[in-house]
């Protein structure tokens, strides 16, 4: 348990969840679960640094099935009860209507956009105020390419950030986490390893952009760092005018 994934895990979390505030007594906090090995981490370490934190909340796991035959909510919810968490899994049909005739042009953006708002809804009714999301130090990096290169302009995900007139705050606690540390935190743990039965899964522009920066991560291991660091040190003075 307190080897260095973990040790590195809980300060790097420790590290994002203090320098955004994103944690306060009394919270009540929905853990977006998606069976993948960063939610899954999420809830593991939110509930974990319950043990020592001079504040309470709870914690609330929330996997939203999108409906695709081989899903694997029974084991995720074995797992869930295996760990003692609070949690729900709601069976939907949103994978299923995404990837319809009607909606093959961009099956992941209607996906996501109902899973979301389900999400919202549950958390409404759990009355929780935080929403945490399992996203981490890559995804952010990947985003802000993902941006730039579909969507004209530079930005990525926040680390913290209120929604609908601060009903509720979304929160990423890994944001400062790298993936390849993640991978070898949840090996260490023996999670369980579970298939995503989406058919978009390996072909979306985010798979293209994480293949992209691969490449460049394997020529200069700074790479990352700097494009991440990059994010926060932003010379507007050097750049064009809207």
């Amino acid at each position: 348990m307190r080897g260095s994934a973990y040790k590195n895990l809980n300060r790097l979390v420790g590290k994002a969840v203090h320098k955004y505030d994103m944690l306060s007594d009394g919270d009540r906090v929905a853990v977006g679960l998606s069976g993948g090995k960063d939610s899954m981490t999420l809830a593991w370490i939110l509930k974990d640094k319950l043990k020592r934190a001079p504040i309470k909340y709870e914690v609330f796991p929330i996997y939203i099935d999108p409906g695709f035959a081989g899903g694997f909510s029974k084991p995720l919810a074995d797992f869930c009860k295996e760990h003692d968490y609070d949690y729900k899994i709601e069976l939907t049909d949103h994978g299923i209507i995404a990837h319809s005739e009607e909606n093959r042009e961009n099956p992941c953006f209607l996906c996501s956009r109902m899973r979301r708002k389900r999400l919202f809804e549950i958390a409404d009714e759990l009355d929780c105020n935080k929403i945490a999301l399992g996203h981490n130090k890559d995804d952010l990096i990947e985003t802000l390419f993902l941006n730039m290169c579909y969507a004209g302009e530079i930005s990525t995900m926040v680390p913290s950030q209120e929604l609908f007139n601060g009903r509720f705050t979304i929160i990423r606690p890994l944001a400062h986490t790298g993936e390849d540390l993640i991978r070898r935190f949840i090996k260490k743990m023996e999670f369980p390893k579970f298939v995503n039965p989406c058919p978009s899964a390996t072909d979306s522009k985010r798979t293209e952009i994480r293949t992209m920066l691969s490449s460049l991560y394997r020529s200069n291991p700074k790479i990352k760092g700097n494009l991440f660091h990059a994010m926060s040190r932003v010379n507007t003075e050097y750049l064009l005018k809207p």
